[in-house]
């Protein structure tokens, strides 16, 4: 009996052996201990190629970076072969990041440049900088079909309405110039402006000069010629190493865009350029510049939310002076023109910039206005007059007002030169201002099919 049982016992160990011995490989089932391990590590990758697939051409840069420099490494451009206890290291070291405000700022940058703006790298890795598209010297015809095109607005409001009276009234009398006074008024040219023109235009009738209508344009288009036509000289940013190029402006007026293009201009010119984010008070403001200074090529400094913005600016100053930069562009504080601790903001950062320059003046300050608002651009250049020696104006969003004309009344007043002007998205849309291309595009006169439209 004994002998049975041990017998029975036997066989069925050996037909397990059989079995072990013969099943497949993939019948094998891991244990939880050993799967676990290989998961964590599955998800590692997967983690990871999810990183690089959200931004596949540069690295994203991180909120609590003091300076964000191109071909730096991210540390979230890890190999694809990280642990996941990497990947956690890492995630948990970078700063939370508002995902919208990220996805909201590089939309913006993105549709406000061309696709083959991503900025070279030599090997060492230093940026050289998107190539000019100005680089090409633009003959004057094309000059001003091109301002034709961003002055699309504003020749379609006053400019057109200015025609229409010529049409109804051939006749050049002291009537028809008492209507072209309401429609430059009312074109936010501004009154004393205006009244300049008219005085100009009624010498010219009593003197017999104005004929006929097309007088009346060449007689329109000296006068504005005369007023835009302001001599200032050329920005002064070649005089020393590093020169610094200050940007004012209200909220919303587009200044960050314009630090944007302004840089993808100079680096494309060979010059090395460092941006200051200065405008401390407005996270989104510091995250928009830090995009676009990816994008150009130009590492940017900043400081905590609601640091002191001049001690932001001086940091890049000294920076800029120890790594051989040519030029330092920074923003400024924007909130409403109407607050006063905020001119005296501007007015400690102007004077804290100059003493990291040794002591001498700004080298340039702009201040950048939009001309969508009409006669509010104007008030603006009183406030930010009384807190910068500003050089320069930029007037953006030409392409989408029929308030043009409020360029005139500008530089009328304040005897200010406008420096660029903005006439789209794009980076190459942020022109030089030519005083005498400028004028022939704003008051040619309208063709037939344009009036009638």
């Amino acid at each position: 009996m004994d002998t049975a049982l041990i017998g029975l016992i036997a066989a069925t160990l050996v037909a397990l052996v059989f079995l072990f011995l013969t099943r497949r490989p993939d019948e094998s089932l891991p244990s939880d201990s050993e799967a676990e391990p290989e998961s964590r590590e599955a998800q590692g990758d997967a983690a990871q190629r999810a990183l690089r697939a959200e931004s596949p051409s540069r690295s994203t840069p991180s909120l609590g970076q003091q300076d964000t420099a191109p071909g730096a490494r991210s540390p979230l451009a890890q190999p694809a072969t990280a642990t996941a206890t990497a990947t956690e290291t890492a995630a948990r070291e970078l700063p939370a990041e508002p995902a919208e405000a990220r996805a909201s700022a590089e939309a913006e940058v993105a549709a406000k440049a061309t696709p083959d703006q991503a900025a070279p790298t030599t090997q060492a890795g230093e940026a050289v900088g998107p190539p000019d598209n100005e680089a090409a010297e633009e003959q004057p015809q094309d000059r001003v079909a091109a301002l034709k095109r961003g002055l699309a607005g504003t020749r379609g409001g006053f400019i057109t309405r200015l025609a229409k009276l010529f049409s109804a009234k051939p006749e050049i009398d002291a009537s028809l110039i008492e209507d072209i006074e309401e429609v430059l008024i009312t074109a936010d040219i501004g009154v004393k402006t205006a009244d300049r023109i008219l005085t100009h235009l009624r010498e010219r009738m009593n003197a017999g000069a104005l004929e006929d209508e097309d007088a009346v344009w060449r007689c329109l288009r000296e006068q504005a010629e005369v007023i835009l036509s302001v001599d200032a000289g050329s920005m002064r940013l070649g005089e020393h190493k590093p020169s610094l190029l200050l940007i004012a402006g209200v909220n919303g007026v587009g200044k960050t865009t314009t630090i944007g293009k302004l840089a993808s201009k100079y680096t494309a010119q060979g010059r090395r350029v460092l941006l200051a984010a200065g405008d401390t008070f407005r996270a989104a403001a510091v995250l928009q510049l830090e995009v676009w200074g990816q994008r150009v090529g130009c590492p940017v400094v900043k400081g905590k939310e609601g640091a002191d913005p001049s001690s932001v600016v001086f940091d890049a100053i000294k920076r800029a002076e120890r790594d051989g930069y040519d030029l330092v562009i920074a923003d400024t504080a924007g909130r409403l023109h109407t607050k006063q601790p905020l001119m005296e903001e501007l007015k400690k950062l102007q004077r804290t910039a100059s003493k990291a320059l040794g002591g001498r003046p700004v080298d340039e300050i702009l201040l950048v206005l939009d001309s969508t608002t009409g006669q509010n651009a104007v008030q603006q250049m009183y406030m930010f007059r009384e807190a910068l020696d500003i050089g320069g104006v930029v007037l953006t969003k030409l392409d989408g007002t029929a308030k043009g004309g409020v360029i005139l009344g500008i530089v009328d007043e304040h005897k200010v030169p406008v420096r660029f002007i903005g006439l789209g998205e794009k980076v190459e849309d942020l022109r030089e201002f030519d005083a005498t291309s400028f004028v022939r595009a704003l008051f040619e006169k309208p063709s037939g099919e344009t009036m009638a439209a």
